[in-house]
């Protein structure tokens, strides 16, 4: 079994959540592919005497600020490694020495401590995809589209997603002071959060009184697959035929739940993403497994906004292409790469960008993200009064069968910073 993580994104690299920039193809272990032992011949073609150079000159005259700064010949190793992962220019593509491959593996195994919030950088700026539900970041007010400009004072300019996991990630029951920008905020806000177990939730489903069965999907993790059957079920056994499926504020997770879920609504052999391994990897197609349960006469909506990301993208563009439902909603975020986890030595890994993740229409989702078919806006206005527009419209189209003549709100949006206006 092939492990690859890929958007936005089970982005567990979030800290907090799913999100980061990872998404499971497999069942939670890492695909680790491993360098043969010895002495790995030098590419063809690249010149290494600079490096060397440069290693004996600092050998040679570098002087340390301090007695107690000793910077090891293993570390400038590790430091010549990084520093070549860096000029990628990918915030996905990452050396992690030993702490930091720790670090990484004790995040990706469950539960963990954080503040629960998804993370990605946007325009080369920290910002805040999502925050999952009933986590401390949701209670203490942080919201998608928020752009983390310092961590206890420290600021997060040119700081990479794994740095900033590293800074807000502590011991249960410490807290951690985020310094945000927001839209609409004259000044930039001051945001205390403590840190707690991140156990984070999957689904919520009702049926309403005027018959739309509501499925809420926060993420894509390992119990997905199992509770979002059990509640198609429950939608299937309510004699509703209308299905509003909230994928709002969901950072991604395993890829195979995507694929899965969306084989109930697909017939045997459709596609559902197609995975991009650039020019010299043939594209694979990862197609409906054929578990399609829909009715010719299901009306369904998805709603998507700025947190909507990786798995949840690739749901939503499978459906959304192959005309079994419409999106609603704002901009998604637009996190569709593919992340491997390869193993350097026994204690440290690179996490390489390997692939991207196009729709069944060949559309890149890293691109720009997915556009909704009726784009609704939610305003503070709306927030801070308890409203919610884009479901409103969600319901009204699933109830009338036209999205024409919906109202929407103001077009100051807080998903996402392209969004924001």
């Amino acid at each position: 079994m092939q492990n690859t993580y890929g958007t936005g994104t089970l982005a567990l690299v979030a800290l907090l959540a799913f999100g980061a920039g990872l998404l499971f193809t497999g069942s939670g272990e890492s695909r680790a592919t491993m360098l043969t032992s010895g002495p790995e011949a030098a590419p063809e073609g690249v010149d290494f005497e600079p490096v060397w150079k440069a290693w004996r000159l600092l050998d040679e005259k570098y002087v340390p600020a301090s007695s107690t700064d000793v910077t090891s010949r293993q570390d400038r190793v590790w430091g010549v490694i990084e520093g070549l992962a860096e000029s990628y220019d990918d915030p996905y593509t990452r050396f992690m020495p030993p702490q930091e491959s720790k670090s990484f593996n004790e995040e990706i195994s469950g539960s963990f401590g954080g503040v629960g919030i998804e993370i990605g950088i946007r325009d080369n700026i920290l910002t805040v995809i999502a925050p999952l539900k009933g986590t401390p970041g949701e209670s203490a007010g942080i919201l998608a589209g928020d752009l983390i400009f310092e961590v206890d004072g420290m600021t997060t300019k040119d700081m990479t997603i794994d740095d900033a996991i590293e800074h807000i990630r502590g011991e249960v029951g410490t807290e951690v002071v985020l310094t945000i920008a927001r839209e609409g905020e004259m000044e930039l806000l001051t945001i205390p959060v403590e840190r707690a177990i991140i156990d984070i939730p999957t689904i919520e489903h009702e049926l309403r009184p005027d018959g739309v069965y509501v499925i809420e999907l926060y993420n894509f993790g390992g119990t997905a697959v199992r509770e979002m059957r059990h509640a198609l079920g429950m939608f299937k056994r309510s004699s509703s035929n209308k299905l509003l499926l909230d994928l709002r504020g969901n950072p991604g997770g395993f890829l195979e739940a995507a694929v899965d879920i969306a084989s109930w609504f697909l017939p045997l052999g459709t596609p559902v993403v197609i995975e991009d391994g650039g020019p010299n990897e043939e594209r694979h197609v990862h197609k409906s497994n054929g578990n399609d349960v829909s009715e010719d006469d299901w009306r369904i909506a998805i709603l998507v906004d700025g947190g909507s990301a990786s798995a949840s993208e690739i749901l939503a563009g499978a459906l959304s292409e192959h005309g079994k439902a419409v999106l609603i909603g704002s901009q998604t975020f637009g996190k569709g790469s593919v992340q491997e986890l390869v193993e350097v030595t026994p204690d440290t890994s690179l996490k390489i960008t390997v692939s991207r993740w196009l729709t069944p229409n060949g559309i890149s989702i890293s691109e720009a993200g997915l556009a909704p078919d009726l784009e609704i806006g939610l305003t503070r206005e709306d927030l801070d009064n308890d409203r919610d527009p884009q479901r409103d419209g969600a319901v009204q189209y699933l109830l009338s069968g036209t999205l024409h003549g919906i109202a929407t709100s103001s077009p100051t949006r807080l998903e996402g910073v392209d969004e924001l206006e």
